[in-house]
């Protein structure tokens, strides 16, 4: 097909999504979130042919046997919430350091720095929850102390309150830095801090060293940024035909916005497309194609569970979205910057450009981009995120060089 041929179409597949909205049709509304889902992501109409060769049914049943047999997610801290700047209830659960599991773990890391109180903070992407850093929170619980937290609107935390209602503000990328910052004051108001961010998370961090640079410069010890950008992601073309994707911008931000004010309807269309939304989460996740299906089906879970009137509120934060300069924050500190090659999200040459920026400083920072991965390499390539992620943590200090990290293949067990 060719580059007009791909724009035309996509520019018709929205088009009718916004006058299915229109209709009082749940089927149409279903076609709807199917034509959004596509055009949002930019698949090919190929994905939904492979998944309408085998009976509904029997896909149907076979997501319920991978709910039931995947336990990913499963892993709870102590929990705890903080209050944003907006009032908004932000939740955050704690894993405090286990002297006896640190002990009995001897899977050498790499460093000989001495073990320093640190407090290390994951920030969850777009779409997704805390529960996105699974297998790395696994492979550390009781080594060192971590706070996980639900960004605004997602998982466990509550509806963004300036963003509630019909005059409501729309989500700034700015806002979420000064989320994160509330959610530091309450879960680790003192000692020091590696924060780790995926996605939008890594954003925030960034929005928080804009914010409040100071804090950065007195209590972070080293910063991770995993497959995520410092800004331009306007340009990016999710694996698109330039004109495909030309389309896909002129229309989709007030699209979106249709399909937030109905979102009762287009949430009932969203689950009679599931299996369409289940390839495009499997195309846009995962590079690999011998990801374990119960993983590809946790991840699924969790972005299915992200409300529309959500996803829409939060898109155009990240055409706004331009950190670049607040990255000099991070200079003169250990830094990891991680991607996959394959990320059709935020492109591996996002990452290259973080680490470009922070090569001037010493230690310069570390790039490390993973063969063969998608833009939820955590998930995908666990054992490489929580490889590099644990000798961030030898080099901060933050544990001890000869402390260990729990296996991979197991960590879907809770307390594993």
């Amino acid at each position: 097909m060719s580059e007009t041929g791909t724009g035309d179409a996509a520019e018709a597949a929205v088009e009718a999504a916004a006058a299915a909205v229109a209709s009082d049709s749940w089927r149409r509304a279903g076609f709807a979130g199917a034509a959004i889902g596509v055009v949002a992501a930019g698949a090919a109409a190929g994905v939904a042919l492979e998944r309408l060769t085998v009976g509904r049914g029997m896909r149907r049943k076979a997501r319920l046997a991978l709910d039931a047999s995947g336990p990913y997610g499963a892993l709870r801290g102590t929990p705890g919430q903080a209050l944003a700047d907006d009032g908004t209830a932000l939740y955050y659960e704690v894993d405090e350091v286990d002297p006896e599991a640190a002990a009995q773990r001897r899977r050498r890391l790499f460093g000989r720095k001495a073990p320093a109180p640190v407090t290390v903070v994951f920030s969850h992407g777009y779409c997704l929850s805390q529960d996105s850093w699974h297998f790395q929170r696994a492979a550390l619980r009781g080594l060192v102390r971590t706070v996980h937290w639900d960004q605004r609107s997602h998982g466990r935390s509550s509806r963004g309150s300036a963003q509630a209602g019909s005059g409501g503000l729309p989500v700034t990328i700015d806002q979420l830095g000064r989320d994160l910052k509330a959610v530091i004051d309450a879960a680790a108001p003192e000692g020091q801090l590696v924060l780790v961010g995926h996605s939008m998370g890594g954003m925030t961090m960034m929005a928080l060293a804009d914010h409040d640079p100071d804090l950065v410069r007195e209590r972070v010890v080293a910063a991770a940024f995993v497959g995520t950008s410092s800004g331009k992601l306007g340009e990016v073309s999710y694996g698109l035909p330039v004109a495909g994707v030309n389309a896909v911008r002129r229309v989709l931000p007030g699209v979106l916005r249709a399909l937030g004010s109905q979102a009762e309807l287009v949430e009932r269309g969203r689950r009679a497309t599931a299996d369409l939304f289940a390839g495009l989460v499997k195309r846009y996740s995962f590079s690999s194609k011998d990801v374990d299906p119960a993983v590809a089906r946790f991840a699924e879970r969790m972005i299915e569970s992200t409300p529309i009137d959500v996803v829409a509120e939060f898109y155009p934060a990240f055409t706004e979205h331009d950190k670049a300069e607040a990255l000099a924050v991070f200079q003169g500190l250990p830094v990891l910057v991680l991607a996959g090659d394959k990320d059709l999200v935020t492109p591996s040459t996002h990452s290259e450009a973080i680490a470009d920026l922070l090569r001037e400083s010493e230690p310069a920072a570390e790039l490390v981009i993973v063969p063969d991965a998608g833009h939820l390499v955590m998930l995908e390539h666990p054992e490489a995120v929580t490889d590099r992620l644990a000798d961030l943590l030898v080099r901060a200090g933050a544990v001890p060089a000869a402390a260990t990290v729990g296996r991979y293949g197991s960590t879907a067990q809770p307390g594993g």
